[in-house]
């Protein structure tokens, strides 16, 4: 049902939509649409992508960033007031979700230098006097949140990337790290993992420090002269344990609402036990300097002029760090687009509002995309369209402490959300530079392929698709992490765009890993340095990230129709025969990895192969009578409501009745963050994680708990089937799901 790269848009009368005749379009057809519908469709969509403008955007990015708007500051209320007037303005239901959830702020950080010499930080980050921003005194002053407490003297360890083949090599070299302050690179995983296996490994205490290496000068030029970070910025962010559980560390599972049963702290398995500060280059540059001990490595080697040892040495450090926990409000925002033909259903889109600083990039330029979506539908609404399902537009508060307002609200609404979500649509950084990226679970990987189709790149004019495709082979951009440089890796199948899997460090993880409903997170990357420094502001977007915000107007036309064609598809436009070819391969690739760590004899994966085989037998039956019935039409409106409910419940059979080991509340077989990565997803990762421990009797249950996911997954596709095949075949339009 792939859409012709040849084909013009449709121009029809839409009766009731407020359009005017046009010539008879030629043939249009679009993934999930019978032919009477696909034209219309084509219309109602061109119409949406022509509304938002470059203008808009812009205004709403400079409204956004005027002040710092951590979570759960009045600052932060005013941008959540802010977004309820315009989705109201453009004519939306919309109010406010407030949640009560445990959230710290710095009272006072300390990390002085006291031998060899004494020196008094952390360093303000720079100013410049043309920029009122880098001077304003209510930024948050940089720290690691959930941090404890703590005052602790000690000498000092270099770790590198603070992961555990980092302190392997350390015990390899001697060094003794426990009683000791670590200090840590930031960078390849998220910074609540370098806190923990920091404390896994005993340290006193953390420092996280940026790298020029990394995001800074190595890379290009630095703030303001360039997009990346300059020696005294910092970067914020939550030290929380997300691996076990997203949201409030004190309501597990359940909403965070004023009534709700809290744990103690002490309870809490996400709250980390050692101080952490998070250090700038300036003042890393010091302490590393005068380290001791052996060379580090040469990938250890960083780009400050010096050369990196382990220690320790003449480095001493006293960190004191004093924090406010409270119970503080957040305020997530809530549009609804009500459906027409089955309002139940629900398409959600969403994007984080908080930020640590002004937020420009991160979430700002996924905000004012969200913000231009909900203008668009409204101006459609006037026209007399309404969406077959409703359409939920959230902006989310919290996300930076630990996607907070997205995961107390899907707790909140998780039965519902079990029963009707059709899918769960994300953007947080919307536009850092010009190049696309999507990751998202395998059935939804073809739909954003043809909906980039149909938008236009506006660095070269040319299809977008066309553009991310020949750059799937140059360019990856890491989801749910900063983008913070360009890496090589191997173009989809066929030299199709990848889209990447699903790991988390954004809003989509409680809606995938946690109810399965089936997701995707998209925008645009690029050199962005400034991730959640104080230099994250209007002045970096304006002439490094998106200067003529053309490109967030091409992340609002994709986020938009895709949701549209999620909304109004008669049959919903999943398609599994792309998840089972994922599928094969995931088994493939984990039995190969296997045998070659030479531990081929220690798993059987003779019977998940087989369930995955019949998988796809299922899955290519399914879509050869979908793609009859598209053709076809369909007139019972009842049984192809049944059929988009067997259809939305395929993703929903892939969960762990029990969750993962040690961490029940990820229930997905197939996507988690890594207890190791926390951004990047670890695939099959029940087995996978217990094959690394070499708990081989885990990693077998966990094999046969995926074997029956898929097979599970195989009854609902052959369901689904069966209902197709039993339905009657007209041309017509019937209900969404």
């Amino acid at each position: 049902m792939k859409r012709s790269s040849a084909l013009v848009v449709a121009a029809v009368f839409l009766a009731g939509y407020g359009w005017s005749y046009r010539a008879a379009p030629s043939q249009v057809s679009l993934r999930g649409f019978f032919p009477s519908q696909a034209a219309r469709e084509a219309e109602i969509e061109r119409a949406f992508r022509s509304f938002p403008t470059p203008e808009r955007a812009r205004q709403d990015l400079w409204v956004l960033t005027q002040a710092p708007h951590v979570a759960g500051t009045p600052e932060d209320y005013k941008t959540a007031q802010y977004v309820l007037s315009q989705f109201r303005e453009a004519g939306l239901e919309a109010r406010i979700a407030e949640y009560q959830v445990l959230l710290p702020m710095p009272k006072e950080v300390k990390v002085d230098l006291v031998e060899p010499f004494q020196r008094e930080g952390p360093t303000p980050e720079q100013g410049w006097s043309w920029d009122k921003d880098t001077y304003d005194s209510s930024v948050v002053p940089a720290f690691n949140a959930y941090s404890p407490s703590g005052e602790v003297t000690a000498r000092v360890v270099y770790a590198n990337y603070g992961l555990p083949d980092d302190y392997r090599l350390l015990r390899e070299q001697g060094i003794e790290v426990a009683g000791k302050i670590v200090i840590a690179r930031y960078g390849k995983c998220f910074r609540g993992v370098k806190a923990y296996v920091a404390e896994e490994n005993h340290a006193a205490g953390l420092l996280i420090y940026s790298d020029p290496a990394d995001d800074g000068y190595r890379q290009g030029d630095v703030y303001p002269r360039g997009p990346w970070r300059p020696s005294t910025g910092v970067q914020r962010g939550s030290i929380l344990y997300l691996t076990t559980y997203a949201g409030d560390p004190l309501t597990p599972g359940v909403a965070a609402t004023k009534e709700a049963r809290r744990l103690s702290m002490k309870e809490a398995s996400t709250l980390p036990h050692i101080p952490t500060s998070p250090l700038s280059s300036e003042d890393a540059s010091p302490i590393l300097e005068n380290l001791a001990g052996p060379v580090a490595p040469r990938e250890w080697q960083g780009a400050l002029p010096f050369t990196y040892h382990l220690g320790p040495g003449a480095s001493k450090i006293h960190l004191k760090l004093s924090m406010d926990f409270q119970l503080r409000p957040i305020w997530d925002v809530i549009a609804e687009v009500p459906g027409s033909a089955q309002p139940d259903a629900r398409v959600v889109m969403g994007n984080h509002r908080d930020a640590w600083t002004y937020g420009a990039v991160d979430p700002g330029s996924g905000t004012a995309p969200l913000l231009a979506v909900a203008r668009a539908l409204g101006q459609l609404l006037k026209q007399g369209w309404k969406p077959q399902r409703t359409i939920v537009l959230a902006s989310w508060d919290g996300e930076e402490f630990g996607l907070m307002g997205s995961t107390e609200w899907a707790e909140e609404n998780a039965d519902e959300l079990t029963r009707h979500a059709v899918a769960y649509l994300n953007m947080d950084v919307g536009v850092s530079g010009p190049h696309f990226g999507a990751s998202a679970v395998p059935s939804l990987a073809p739909l954003i392929r043809e909906v980039t189709e149909d938008v236009t790149d506006p660095g070269s004019g040319r299809a977008l698709y066309t553009v991310w495709s020949e750059e799937s082979g140059r360019l990856q951009r890491e989801r749910g992490a900063p983008i913070v440089a360009a890496v090589r890796e191997p173009a989809a199948e066929g030299g199709e765009a990848r889209v990447g899997e699903l790991g988390s460090g954004s809003d989509y993880t409680p809606f995938l890993q946690h109810l399965g409903v089936p997701s995707l997170d998209l925008g645009f990357g690029g050199s962005y340095g400034v991730y959640h420094a104080l230099y994250d502001n209007f002045y970096w977007m304006e002439h490094f990230g998106d200067p003529s915000f053309k490109y967030s107007v091409a992340a609002t036309q994709v986020y938009g129709t895709l949701a549209l064609r999620l909304a109004d598809a008669d049959l919903l436009p999943f398609d599994y025969k792309e998840y089972a070819k994922a599928i094969q391969k995931y088994v493939r690739d984990l039995e190969d990895e296997m045998k070659k760590d030479g531990a081929g004899d220690k798993l059987s994966f003779e019977e998940v192969t087989r369930a995955a085989a019949k998988f796809g037998v299922a899955a290519n039956a399914l879509a050869s009578k979908m793609d009859t019935t598209s053709q076809a039409g369909m007139t019972d409106a009842g049984r192809l409501a049944s059929f988009n409910h067997a259809l939305i419940g395929v993703e929903r059979s892939f969960l762990l009745p029990n969750g993962l080991p040690d961490r029940a509340w990820f229930r997905h077989a197939f996507y988690a963050p890594g207890v190791y990565t926390g951004y990047a997803a670890v695939v099959m990762p029940g087995v996978r994680e217990a094959a690394r421990r070499k708990d081989w009797a885990t990693a077998a249950q966990q094999l046969r708990l995926v074997q029956s996911a898929i097979e599970r997954g195989t009854v609902t596709l052959t369901q689904a089937l069966q209902t197709l095949e039993e339905g009657g075949a007209a041309s017509g339009k019937a209900p969404g799901m």
